[in-house]
């Protein structure tokens, strides 16, 4: 348990069973009235955002998350499987909990998975990754009036917007937030 004057950025909260992550809180004290804590939570789950309004001092349970650094080590059929760096254990991952990830996820990648009572919550990839373009048309000379972008496939499958100067077989490097081509490797 802990007070809502102690509110943190990333502190994860347990409200109503529900594991919800704070976003930014503001503590506010109006001229007249009580002080209370204004929140955006942001579920952990869902990654659905809501605004929350605590009145100041007022207890909220926290949960107790696990973050560690794993490295990916292959797929096995719908799950993923990660090893602990430090410990060496290996953890089943959902495809559901990984997500969109999937897109950007290379084998022997190092990646933090984030647990809470053993059960694995969600897994966050570094904001950028160097990856093989395995096809892309070639871009030609003349045919456009300004810097144009073309599809690329990369190495795991997914599609990328790269300029038109990009070939097959070229590394580059991409933001796994939004999947946005940010250059050559």
């Amino acid at each position: 348990m802990a007070s809502t004057n102690d509110l943190k950025n990333g502190m994860v909260l347990n409200l109503d069973k529900e594991l919800w992550a704070v976003v930014e809180f503001q503590h506010v004290k109006p001229g007249k009235g009580p002080a209370f804590v204004r929140t955006t939570l942001k579920h952990v789950l869902t990654g659905k955002v809501v605004d929350k309004t605590f009145n100041a001092g007022t207890k909220v349970e926290t949960a107790n998350v696990d973050k560690r650094t794993m490295q990916y080590l292959y797929a096995d059929g719908d799950d993923f499987v990660f090893m602990d760096l430090d410990t060496y254990d290996q953890i089943h991952v959902s495809g559901e909990t990984v997500g969109d990830n999937v897109n950007y996820l290379l084998p022997e990648a190092e990646v933090v998975v984030a647990t809470h009572e053993g059960v694995p919550l969600y897994v966050e990839l570094p904001t950028s990754v160097i990856v093989k373009v395995t096809y892309t048309e070639p871009g030609l000379q003349g045919d456009r009036s300004t810097g144009g972008n073309k599809p690329a496939t990369i190495e795991t499958g997914a599609t990328v917007q790269v300029p038109l100067f990009i070939v097959t077989d070229e590394k580059i490097k991409v933001d796994t937030r939004d999947g946005r081509y940010l250059g050559r490797a």
